[in-house]
């Protein structure tokens, strides 16, 4: 009998991680910061292509590198988390927001638990995204009637390449035996990095 690969059923775990610097040098961030709680995550990969002809047949096919449209939908962000998220000034409780904000590029990471995860033994999937901007946040207000509508709250970004390496995301599940446990343990203490693949030496 086919064995069902499982599903995502959650999420959980939002948190951010302001980028430092993106070079040759390789890539650095401050220590990742749990925002809100999580309800929703969409994620869209966007790859364009152009298609190169000659002598009446395509040669080749030119693709740009990938731009991801991310939206978080939280249960709600304190003023602190907004002003983090999007680069406004934050004191004594007061959030200001200036038309000469400008948001942080930032690393994006949350987990997904799946459908074989069990109390004695929860399985997650771990998602990280390297480099992105979040967009203005759109309130929506209504007024308490004999039904409460509580609101919640998207924030929705643009992802991309990192210039030092050319990724833009990474994920591990936990149920995998070839994962790095100790990566997995540590993933939101700071932002993890790809494994590196030892060279063969020469003439091999």
């Amino acid at each position: 009998m086919e064995k069902n690969t499982p599903r995502q059923i959650g999420l959980k775990d939002v948190h951010i991680a302001l980028l430092t610097s993106d070079g040759p040098a390789g890539t650095v961030y401050e220590e990742p910061i749990k925002i809100g709680r999580a309800i929703t995550a969409k994620i869209t990969p966007n790859v364009t292509s152009e298609a190169v002809y000659s002598d009446d047949s395509m040669e080749d096919e030119l693709k740009a590198p990938p731009v991801i449209d991310v939206e978080i939908e939280q249960s709600a962000l304190t003023l602190q988390e907004r002003a983090l998220i999007l680069g406004k000034s934050y004191k004594n409780g007061e959030l200001v927001e200036n038309a000469n904000d400008t948001p942080p590029k930032l690393a994006l990471l949350f987990r997904s638990e799946k459908s074989n995860s069990t109390a004695a033994k929860p399985v997650h999937r771990y998602c990280v995204y390297y480099k992105g901007i979040f967009s203005e946040i759109e309130d929506e207000f209504e007024t308490k009637g004999e039904k409460i509508s509580p609101k919640s709250t998207k924030i929705k970004g643009k992802f991309y390449t990192r210039e030092y390496d050319g990724n833009w995301r990474m994920m591990i599940d936990s149920d995998d035996e070839s994962a790095d446990q100790s990566k997995i343990n540590n993933f939101f203490n700071l932002v993890p990095e790809p494994s590196t693949v030892p060279e063969a030496p020469e003439g091999e």
